[in-house]
C-alpha cells in the first residue's frame, strides 16, 4: 500500500512537471553594480515562488521558466541597502540594478558568501524568519559543505565544528543520535529541544524528550543548534536546542534527482534516492531511503526505511502553506553489553542473542507563513506525532549468562499533537533604529502509552507480551503544556542591542495505570495489580536576557543570561528493571545558564567563536549505587542527587589558509578547523552521603579536541579529522569499576577519519575510512537497553558512495 502511494506521489509530481513544460517560460535576468563596479555574492529573491539566486562575480543573475505575471524582485547584499523592485512580465527582460552602499554606521550583520571558500559551520543571524537570536550562542553546520560519511550519520564527523558536543557512539548505522553540550547527558539528545524544520520530534516533549528518530543528514540542508538560552523561545531545556532543516526542491529547476548508493564494511548497505523541483508556485521535495547492516559484533544487524516529502505553495505574495511527512521504521538486533574484563579480552564478542529493538515513526505537520507587511510576519505550525518503540530481551545483569525463559519488553506508543504560533514585527522608536519584537504561543498534548512485562521465550523478534496483562506495569501518561513567550531586540545603537525575552509555562502531567508485585517469592506465586491514578500540576515564569555589541566591522562581543527547568514525569518514576530504579520522590530540576564570547570573521578566509559558560544545575538528577534491603544485590538508583555547576570554554576557528596566502586568487582550498573545549563540573552540595561535594558530574569528559583539514577544488576533496575525547565517569559517586559493568570509568579515546571525494559533470564518488587507526574504546555503559554494560564503539571500516544527481 505505502509503495502505491509513493508511486502515486511520484506520477503527480511528473505530471504536473509535464504539463508546465508547454506553459510560455520567460527568462528575468540582469546585473548588479555599486560605486566600486559589478556586485557579487548579493542574494537576488523572487516572489510569488521564493525563487533564490546569487550574483556570480560579474554582478549578473537570471531566472529563467518563468510564467508571465506580476512579480517581486529583491537584492540583498551586507553592506548595501536592500534593493526591492515591483515587475509585471510579458516578455523576456533584463534589469541593470545599482546598488546603494550602506556607510560603516549602517552595517549590522556579518554574512561570508564566498564561493571559493564554503565554510562548514556559521552562525544565525539576529533575526531568522520569526525567530530572535541575537545575544545568543549559536551554531549552524552547513551539511552540504561537509566532507563527511552522510550515509551513516557518523556524528563525530558531522558535529565536528559544534564545540562542547558529547557524543555518544553506539550504532554503526546512524539510526540514533546521542550529544550533549556543556555537561549535559548526551542520552537520545534528550536534553535538548529537538525540533525538524521548527516542529518537535521527541517521543513526547513533556514526558519522554528523547528522540528515537534521526534525520538523515543525506537529506538535511543544515543543523542550527542555539545553547540554553534557546529555552525562551523553544522550551525549558537546559541543552537547549537543535534544528534539521532539511532540503528543499531547487527554485531555478522543475526537476532534479539525486541517487546515492552506498556500501562499506560488515554489510553495510544504503540507497538514498531524492526528487524535487519548482513547478509555478509549488514546491517540492521527497526521498526514500533504506539502509541495512550486519554490524561487527555477532548478534548485530539492522534493516532501516525511511521516507519524506515536502511541499510548499504560495497561495498569494503574502500567503505560503507548507505541509511535510515523515515515515521511519528499523527493526534491529543488539549484541547487548560486556563487562570491563570481557571488552579487554575481545570487544567483538556477544553474550546476548535474544535482545531487539524496534521503532516506528509517523509526523505529519502543516505550516502557515503569512506577511501582514514589510515589517510583520506570521508564522502557525502544527504537528502531530503517531509513534512508537519496542524493546525485548535480558536486562538481567550482564555478568551473568542468559538465564533463558521468557524475556522482559518494553513497549511504549507515542501520539502528540502541537501547535505554535509567532508574530514578529519590527520597528522603530523615534529614531533610525530597528527593533525587533517576537511573540507567539504553543499548545501541546502528549499521551505515551507505556507497558512492560514478560514476552516470548524464544530468540526472534515476537513483540508479544504473555499471559493476560503485561506483568509488570502498564500506564498511560497524558501531558498538557501552554506556554507564552516573547523576546524583544531593543537596538540602542547601531553597535550594541539588548534582547530581553520571557516565557510562561502551565504543565501537567498525569499517569494513570498499574504496576504489579509478587504474591509471594514462591514458584506458585501470582501478580498483584497495585492501581495508581496521580496529577501533577505546575506553572511558572523565566526570564533571561541577552546582549550584543559589535565594535568593529567583523566582530561581535555577545552574553546571555537565561533561567531552565526540567520537569520530572511519572513515565520517569515508573521503571521496572534490576540494574536501575527511580526514587518515587523525584523532583524537578532547576536553574540557570550565563555565557559570553567573542565571534566573527577575518577577511572572510577565517571565522572563529570563543566563548565561556557557567551552567548552575539545582536538585540535579543522577545515579547512586544502592544495595538491596537484603544486602545481596546493587542496583543503581536514580534520584534528585542535588547541586551542580559547570564551567567551561568552547571554541572554534575554522581557516582557509591557501585563500588567505594567495589573498583570494588560488583555485584550490587548505581548510583547517580546530575545535576544543574545556568543562569543569562538579557537584557542589549533595542530598546523598556517597556522592561527596566536589565529586564531578557524570558524562562530562574534561576535555574535548577535534581538529581536522581539508585540502581540494570544486572538483575533488581530501579530508583528515582528529577526535580526542578525556576520561568521564558513568555515576554520581565515580566509581571506578563495578562487576557488572554499569558504573565506572569511560575511558579517554582518539579516534582519526579520513574522507575523500570526486566529482565529475552529474557523478560524485567519495569514500571514508571510519576509525582509520582501528582504536579500541566505548563511550557508554547502559543500565538497561542496549545493554547493559560497556557498549564497544566500531572498529576500522571502509565506505564507497557513488552519487548520481541530474
Amino acid at each position: 500500500m505505502k509503495t502505491k502511494i509513493f508511486q502515486f506521489i511520484i506520477t503527480v509530481l511528473f505530471t504536473l512537471t509535464a504539463c508546465d513544460a508547454f506553459a510560455q517560460n520567460l527568462q528575468l535576468s540582469g546585473t548588479l553594480k555599486g560605486n566600486g563596479g559589478p556586485v557579487a555574492g548579493a542574494t537576488i529573491t523572487l516572489q510569488p515562488g521564493n525563487l533564490k539566486t546569487i550574483s556570480d562575480a560579474s554582478g549578473a543573475f537570471a531566472f529563467a521558466l518563468l510564467n508571465p505575471g506580476n512579480y517581486e524582485l529583491q537584492a540583498e547584499l551586507m553592506g548595501f541597502e536592500t534593493y526591492r523592485k515591483k515587475i509585471k512580465l510579458d516578455a523576456n527582460t533584463f534589469l541593470a540594478i545599482g546598488l546603494k552602499e550602506k556607510s560603516a554606521r549602517e552595517l549590522a550583520e556579518v554574512t561570508v558568501q564566498d564561493t571559493a571558500f564554503k565554510q562548514a559551520s556559521g552562525n544565525l543571524r539576529q533575526v531568522e524568519g520569526t525567530a530572535i537570536y541575537a545575544g545568543k550562542k549559536t551554531e549552524v553546520i552547513n551539511v552540504a559543505n561537509l566532507n563527511a560519511n552522510l550515509a551513516t550519520n557518523n556524528t563525530r564527523q558531522i558535529y565536528s565544528r559544534a564545540a562542547g558536543i558529547n557524543i555518544i557512539e553506539y550504532d554503526g548505522g546512524g539510526l540514533q543520535l546521542g550529544i550533549g553540550g556543556r555537561g549535559l547527558n548526551p542520552s537520545r539528545v534528550s536534553n535538548f529541544n529537538t525540533r525538524q524544520n521548527g516542529y518537535d520530534i521527541s517521543a513526547d516533549a513533556l514526558g519522554y524528550p528523547e528522540s528515537y528518530y534521526t534525520p538523515t543528514t543525506e537529506a538535511v540542508d543544515r543543523i542550527e543548534i542555539i545553547r540554553g538560552a534557546a529555552s525562551l523561545q523553544y522550551g525549558t531545556q537546559f541543552g537547549g536546542l537543535i534544528n534539521f532543516q532539511m532540503k528543499k526542491g531547487p527554485a531555478n529547476k522543475p526537476l532534479e534527482i539525486t541517487s546515492r548508493q552506498t556500501a562499506g564494511s560488515f554489510g553495510f548497505f544504503n540507497t538514498f534516492n531524492s526528487i524535487g523541483g519548482t513547478v509555478k508556485k509549488l514546491n517540492y521535495y521527497a526521498y526514500y531511503q533504506h539502509k541495512r547492516g550486519d554490524g561487527w559484533r555477532p548478534n548485530s544487524h539492522f534493516t532501516q526505511d525511511g521516507a519524506y516529502i515536502h511541499l510548499d505553495y504560495a497561495l498569494t505574495d503574502r500567503l505560503k502553506i507548507t505541509g511535510e511527512y515523515t515515515y521511519m521504521y528499523y527493526l534491529a538486533k543488539l549484541p547487548g553489553g560486556l563487562t570491563d574484563a570481557d571488552f579487554a579480552a575481545d570487544p567483538s564478542q556477544s553474550v546476548r542473542d535474544r535482545n531487539w529493538f524496534k521503532v516506528n515513526w509517523n509526523l505529519a505537520s502543516i505550516s502557515f507563513d503569512y506577511r501582514l507587511g514589510e515589517k510583520t510576519k506570521i508564522n502557525w505550525r502544527s504537528y502531530h506525532l503517531d509513534a512508537g518503540r519496542k524493546a525485548l530481551g535480558i536486562l538481567d545483569y550482564i555478568d551473568r549468562p542468559d538465564p533463558g525463559g521468557p524475556r522482559d519488553q518494553l513497549s511504549d506508543h507515542y501520539s502528540n499533537y502541537g501547535s505554535e504560533l509567532r508574530l514578529l514585527h519590527q520597528y522603530n522608536l523615534g529614531g533610525t533604529q530597528t527593533n525587533s519584537l517576537l511573540t507567539g504561543v504553543r499548545v501541546y498534548k502528549g499521551k505515551t502509552l507505556r507497558s512492560q512485562g514478560a514476552s516470548d521465550a524464544g530468540s526472534g523478534p515476537d513483540f508479544n507480551f504473555t499471559g493476560a496483562f503485561p506483568s509488570s506495569s502498564n500506564y498511560t501518561f497524558p501531558g498538557t503544556n501552554v506556554a507564552v513567550f516573547t523576546e524583544n531586540i531593543f537596538q540602542l545603537t547601531d553597535k550594541w542591542s539588548v534582547t530581553p525575552g520571557a516565557r510562561f509555562e502551565f504543565i501537567s502531567t498525569k499517569a494513570n495505570g498499574y504496576y504489579t508485585t509478587r504474591s509471594s517469592p514462591y514458584p506458585d506465586f501470582y501478580y498483584i495489580q497495585n492501581y495508581e491514578n496521580k496529577v501533577n500540576n505546575r506553572s511558572f515564569v523565566f526570564f533571561g536576557v541577552g546582549t550584543s555589541y559589535k565594535p568593529v566591522n567583523g566582530v561581535e562581543i555577545y552574553g546571555n543570561i537565561s533561567q531552565n527547568y526540567r520537569s520530572v514525569n511519572f513515565n520517569d518514576i515508573r521503571v521496572l528493571n534490576r540494574n536501575a530504579r527511580v526514587d518515587s520522590l523525584l523532583t524537578d530540576e532547576r536553574g540557570y545558564t550565563i555565557d559570553g564570547g567573542v565571534r566573527g570573521n577575518v577577511n572572510s578566509f577565517m571565522r572563529y567563536d570563543v566563548s565561556v559558560f557557567y551552567l548552575k544545575y539545582n536538585k540535579r538528577i543522577g545515579s547512586v549505587n544502592v544495595k538491596s534491603p537484603d544486602g545481596l544485590e546493587t542496583y543503581r538508583l536514580r534520584k534528585n542527587i542535588g547541586d551542580s555547576r559547570n564551567i567551561g570554554l568552547e571554541s572554534l576557528v575554522e581557516a582557509d589558509i591557501l585563500k588567505a596566502i594567495s589573498q583570494g586568487t588560488s583555485k584550490y582550498k587548505l581548510s583547517v578547523y580546530t575545535n576544543f573545549a574545556l568543562i569543569d563540573a562538579r557537584y557542589i552540595n549533595s542530598q546523598d552521603a556517597s556522592v561527596k561535594p566536589d565529586n564531578l558530574v557524570e558524562f562530562v569528559p574534561p576535555v574535548l579536541f577535534r581538529t581536522g583539514l581539508s585540502f581540494g577544488n570544486k572538483r575533488f576533496d581530501v579530508s583528515y579529522q582528529f577526535s580526542y575525547v578525556g576520561k568521564q565517569y558513568s555515576d554520581a559517586t565515580n566509581a571506578e569499576f563495578s562487576p557488572r559493568a554499569i558504573d565506572g570509568v569511560v575511558p579517554a579515546y582518539k579516534v582519526m577519519d579520513l574522507s575523500a571525494s570526486y566529482n565529475w559533470k552529474w557523478f560524485t564518488l567519495s569514500g571514508s575510512v571510519n576509525n582509520l587507526a582501528n582504536a579500541k574504546y566505548f563511550t557508554r555503559r547502559a543500565d538497561g537497553y542496549p545493554g547493559p554494560g560497556i557498549l564497544p564503539s566500531d572498529p576500522r571500516a571502509y565506505y564507497m558512495t557513488l552519487q548520481v544527481k541530474y
